[in-house]
């Protein structure tokens, strides 16, 4: 589904409401908190999709990853998941499906969540994911509408998946590029998410399907700011400005695009390639963070030491902005 198909079919319809849900159908979040009490809340959130790359466990991983990346986007703890399985068995065998499932539950077990179930059912095409529980303490959420004017943003991972990802299935992609987009997606966003924790930080979003501009937008309409990021200092994976330069862009980007620049303003001296990357949909993407200018310099140095080594800071918050817009320079 492209970006605002979802609220477009609930658009008119009655949501069931609790005073206890803390992040729900207000926001652009990707993951709902509930209020159990004064120092816990769980969070929950969903998330599958089709392989992007041929070898099952590497998708396992990758789905499994981005699944978990919703709850540490809130600034919780996840602790239980649930499979979400949409398999051809009698088509493609059960030791495919058992390679997915295996590198699901070694994300879990990284990631130390328990496995509780889940669900599968019968379908021609392959979907795998989590649904995912977690905890946090209602006065520490994070949401994408948290920003302030004068924070710094930072970007916890490279940006590229998709693009490599078409590269591989044209098959132009090089070894090196396929390396660095699976190391990427494969990598948890746990540490990134408890140094921000540490920290205090209130505003964070993960970059997935709408691409670090779709979700900048989100970030600047749903706190009513205006963003300015500096496309020189945005990180790539390696080979993906050589692969968006030969124009092997997904359809993704475009659908970003299209639905996103009504909010964003493009210097012309941004390079076309780098533009398309801005827009390029992330699996398993990085977090961005809102940190106060007075601590962006201290959070940094403890990401890198602890060894979150691609984080980077890209931008900044100009002023407040009641439309929220971003500026791309």
């Amino acid at each position: 589904m492209g970006p605002g198909d979802l609220d477009q079919a609930l658009k008119g319809l009655e949501i069931p409401y609790d005073p206890n849900v803390l992040v729900g159908f207000s926001g652009s979040e990707d993951a709902g908190v509930y209020k159990i009490n004064d120092t816990t809340a769980i969070v929950q959130t969903i998330d599958f999709f089709t392989p992007i790359v041929d070898d099952p466990r590497v998708f396992g991983m990758a789905s499994a990853a981005n699944s978990l990346s919703d709850v540490y986007a809130m600034g919780g703890r996840p602790i239980t998941a649930m499979n979400v399985v949409c398999f051809p068995v009698k088509k493609l065998g059960l030791e495919i499906l058992r390679g997915i499932l295996e590198g699901g539950l070694e994300i879990l077990r990284q990631a130390g969540v328990a496995l509780m179930g889940g669900h599968s059912v019968e379908d021609d095409e392959p979907k795998y994911g989590l649904s995912v529980t977690g905890i946090v303490h209602p006065d520490r959420i994070m949401t994408n509408s948290g920003l302030k004017p004068g924070d710094r943003l930072i970007l916890t991972k490279a940006v590229g998946t998709g693009v490599i990802a078409t590269a591989i299935k044209a098959g132009l992609a090089t070894q090196a590029s396929t390396d660095a987009m699976i190391a990427s997606m494969c990598t948890v966003n746990k540490v990134a998410s408890e140094a921000a924790v540490r920290f205090s930080l209130k505003a964070c979003t993960d970059i997935t399907g709408f691409g670090l501009a779709g979700h900048l937008v989100e970030m600047a309409r749903a706190g009513k700011c205006r963003i300015r990021i500096k496309a020189e200092t945005v990180p790539f994976l390696e080979g993906a400005r050589d692969v968006a330069s030969m124009g092997l862009i997904p359809g993704g980007t475009y659908s970003n695009r299209k639905f996103f620049s009504s909010w964003i303003t493009l210097e012309p001296s941004v390079p076309t390639d780098v533009a398309d990357l801005i827009f390029d949909p992330q699996t398993s993407g990085g977090l961005v963070l809102g940190v106060q200018a007075e601590k962006a310099e201290a959070f940094m140095a403890e990401l890198i030491s602890d060894g979150v080594s691609s984080a980077v800071e890209i931008g900044e918050v100009l002023q407040a902005d009641q439309d929220g817009r971003v500026e791309i320079v």
